[in-house]
């Protein structure tokens, strides 16, 4: 992942936060000496992507925070079109969208999910998402920080996007690719975080 990161010719800090991982992330990391731009933050606790994505932000020194997965479901090529509405002044928040280009390799069950997840959004906050729930959320940092997030594991999606929505941000959605992975490859979303995500939608829809 650090490499294709890496590779991707714009100006940027790469963040990697290890939350107690047993992968051997650490390891790898401790003897990497190709990337100089790498910032390597390490806990023993593992808490979860919600709250690696709150330590990483602590160290964010750039304007715009590219939110971006380990497993490499998505293409890290296609950050110039996520940033480009940003840069343009469109927007302060981008998503993302796997449901905008047409692919046959999305399972008929993430389809499926991830509609009842949009819908959810759109009636509860008057927005027009087609991929609430995408991995590739990219935000200006001082947007970013501007929200208070409580979020420890996957419901960090749901949160974000309902308090941007509450406070007012526009979220501009871009086409992108996407190659899933199996639970046999060690993907850990459930249909359980499906429930909690719809939960955190309603949440943060009646609360103040």
């Amino acid at each position: 992942m650090l490499e294709q990161v890496h590779n991707v010719p714009i100006d940027k800090e790469i963040i990697v936060v290890d939350d107690g991982s047993t992968d051997g992330t650490a390891e790898i990391l401790a003897g990497e000496r190709r990337f100089p731009e790498v910032r390597f933050i390490s806990y023993e606790i593992n808490r979860g992507k919600g709250w690696a994505i709150r330590k990483g932000l602590e160290h964010v020194a750039g304007d715009i925070v590219i939110i971006q997965d380990a497993d490499l479901e998505l293409d890290p090529n296609e950050y110039h079109a996520l940033l480009e509405p940003i840069l343009q002044g469109k927007t302060g928040v981008a998503y993302g969208s796997r449901f905008l280009r047409p692919s046959a390799n999305i399972p008929h069950l993430i389809r499926i999910a991830n509609r009842i997840l949009a819908f959810t959004t759109n009636l509860l906050y008057g927005s027009r998402l087609t991929d609430e729930a995408t991995a590739y959320k990219v935000f200006r940092t001082d947007i970013l920080r501007s929200i208070p997030l409580a979020c420890e594991r996957f419901e960090f999606c749901p949160e974000v996007t309902a308090k941007l929505l509450r406070a007012g941000h526009t979220i501009i959605e871009v086409p992108i690719s996407y190659n899933p992975r199996t639970a046999q490859e060690g993907k850990k979303v459930t249909w359980r975080d499906g429930l909690i995500a719809l939960f955190v939608l309603l949440k943060y829809r009646i609360r103040s």
